[in-house]
């Protein structure tokens, strides 16, 4: 079936079920932002595969909201078929809450899967739709979805302690204390990366995501991990049994819930706890973040100097990259496709790499305008010696996790281009050279590297970073930097150890993409009378892009710590490059 069908065959199943609407999201049973083919039941309703958007069915119409980085990918998928696109934030258009306030009226029935739709979400529903019926203990699309992909099945094994600085013993004692701070006698964690992190367990049931589908529930004298014990190693099993985790079939989670002691409590975070594990629990609910979170986003000092060391060889492959890239443009073109793969193998020199932290944006000239842009054999462009080639990409090694943008100037530039360049380039320096008291939250030092853009009446419509996990996520939680704060996304306190990205970006579609990124690491500046003082070590170890910089734009103290950056990155990199490599490098990190 085409899009259009299976929105048919659904309509159809509503009409049977007296169905008003179908909520579908971009989600798995665990809340998780990246999600296995299983899960991509809005993917399979919409043609649409990025990675933030939900769809709302009607019998008269398919509506997809989805954020800025998606609007152009989105329309273009959608644009053979009858889904009509939201864009989120922008003037004139509802939520998708608003949207059903208005056009939900009384014993219209809202249906949706409760194992992919937050407890939290759900609460909002009924407070906002008290006349609305909701149906949710039925997966529709899954009724209609005849060749719907297996759940993942993919093996998990253990990192070692070497690369995580903490036994899952030690963390499991942690948590517990917290627990008793919160007064509880269970925590339900539901969510993969804090599970991965708790059990020092990888896998890799999500794409470029190292995680492992699974649930655990940690009492103060047990801990049941509900996994599909069969793809788990045996020295990761021998692991778990040492630290004293028992692992029970996957799905059990719910009947273990329903059978606790009504009169114990149970730590758990209806944010992202699915609205079914809520309603299972026969505990009372002690609604709070999973302690986990905020531990895994604080990296301890093993984590911290195997993450510098993942940036080093993170940074040889993406230096040598641009070698290759600005020698090889000068003689013929280069496929956005070819672009990646070569950055690729340059990666996977690195025995330690695991896998990409994520498919390689690589968007030349307006397709660079397009933030989650993904180049395809049906659909992608010849690099040619002019314009930007905008290259978004990441690897998971078992030292840690990057993220790293480089745009790259191919040729000639108008003056406008290299004033756009630059003012990115302002906005990742100022953030960098940021000083601030302890307490500061993202969303106050988002303003720091936006004032550049806001003062030409410019802007980006993204977040200026976001956390990054150890040998985990690429997005990570709950650390960011955005201004545009809400309550699914609160800005909380920059802590030391936090990582996070530092990416700005312009785009003009239709013309241009500029982002450049580095991680930057939260770390302890001096302490005065009037408190301790924080700041950023950067992490990203690659030139930045000369050729687009136009000098006279940049502050004496940018100019100063672009050029003591540069200076380190070729002390750090060099050491890995062969003549003709390093005599580029010190062209491309010389001071300006």
């Amino acid at each position: 079936m085409n899009v259009n069908e299976r929105i048919q065959a659904l309509r159809a199943l509503m009409k049977e079920k007296n169905i008003t609407a179908v909520y579908i999201p971009t989600s798995d049973f665990h809340n998780s932002e990246y999600v296995g083919d299983y899960f991509k039941c809005r993917a399979y309703m919409t043609n649409f595969y990025g990675s933030a958007g939900v769809v709302l069915i009607t019998q008269e119409k398919a509506l997809l909201w989805t954020d800025a980085r998606y609007f152009i990918i989105a329309a273009n998928a959608i644009k053979d078929n009858e889904v009509i696109l939201m864009k989120m934030a922008e003037e004139g258009v509802p939520t998708i809450e608003e949207y059903m306030c208005e056009h939900l009226h009384a014993n219209d029935t809202l249906a949706f899967d409760g194992r992919v739709v937050s407890a939290t979400l759900y609460k909002q529903w009924k407070e906002l739709l008290p006349e609305v019926n909701f149906k949710s203990d039925e997966d529709l699309v899954g009724q209609i979805w005849t060749d719907r992909p297996e759940l993942s099945n993919a093996p998990a094994w253990l990192l070692s302690e070497k690369y995580t600085g903490k036994s899952t013993a030690q963390k499991i004692s942690e948590i517990r204390e917290k627990m008793k701070e919160y007064g509880t006698d269970y925590h339900l964690i539901s969510t993969l990366d804090d599970n991965a992190w708790l059990f020092n367990m990888r896998g890799d049931d999500v794409h470029s995501s190292p995680v492992v589908l699974s649930y655990s529930i940690i009492g103060m004298d047990e801990v049941r991990l509900f996994v599909n014990e069969n793809k788990l190693s045996d020295e990761l099993k021998d692991y778990l049994k040492q630290s004293g985790v028992v692992c029970y079939p996957y799905n059990d989670v719910y009947e273990h819930l329903t059978q606790l002691p009504k009169d114990k409590t149970m730590l758990m975070n209806s944010a992202v706890v699915n609205s079914l594990l809520l309603s299972s629990c026969a505990c009372k609910i002690v609604d709070a973040p999973a302690p986990s979170t905020l531990m895994k986003a604080m990296k301890n000092e093993v984590e911290i100097e195997n993450t510098r060391q993942a940036h080093l060889v993170d940074g040889v492959a993406v230096t040598k990259f641009m070698i290759w890239l600005k020698d090889e443009i000068k003689k013929r073109e280069i496929s956005e496709l070819e672009a990646a793969e070569v950055l690729y193998n340059y990666r996977s020199e690195c025995e330690d790499l695991i896998e990409l932290s994520f498919d390689t944006i690589a968007g030349y000239g307006p397709n660079g305008a397009s933030m989650h842009y993904t180049a395809s054999p049906e659909s992608y462009a010849m690099c040619k010696a002019e314009g930007f080639l905008l290259v978004d990409s990441g690897g998971t090694y078992k030292q840690g996790t990057t993220d790293i943008t480089r745009t790259f100037v191919l040729g000639p530039l108008n003056e406008t281009f290299r004033s756009h360049f630059t003012t990115v380039l302002r906005s990742l320096i100022d953030l960098s050279l940021a000083h601030f008291p302890y307490g500061a939250t993202g969303a106050n030092l988002d303003s720091i590297s936006r004032q550049v853009f806001w003062e030409k009446g410019l802007d980006f419509k993204h977040g200026t970073g976001h956390g990054v996990g150890h040998v985990l996520n690429v997005h990570e939680g709950p650390n960011n930097i955005f201004w545009r704060i809400s309550p699914n996304r609160p800005s909380i306190v920059m802590e030391e150890g936090m990582i996070t990205s530092n990416e700005p970006g312009y785009y003009e579609e239709g013309s241009h993409g500029i982002r450049l990124e580095n991680e930057i690491l939260t770390v302890k500046a001096e302490k005065t009378e009037y408190g301790q003082f924080m700041k950023f070590e950067t992490l990203t170890l690659a030139p930045l892009d000369l050729d687009g910089v136009n000098v006279d734009e940049l502050t004496q103290y940018e100019k100063a710590w672009l050029n003591d950056y540069h200076k380190t990155v070729y002390e750090k990199i060099s050491p890995f490059l062969n003549e003709h490599e390093k005599q580029m490098l010190a062209i491309y990190t010389r001071a300006i």
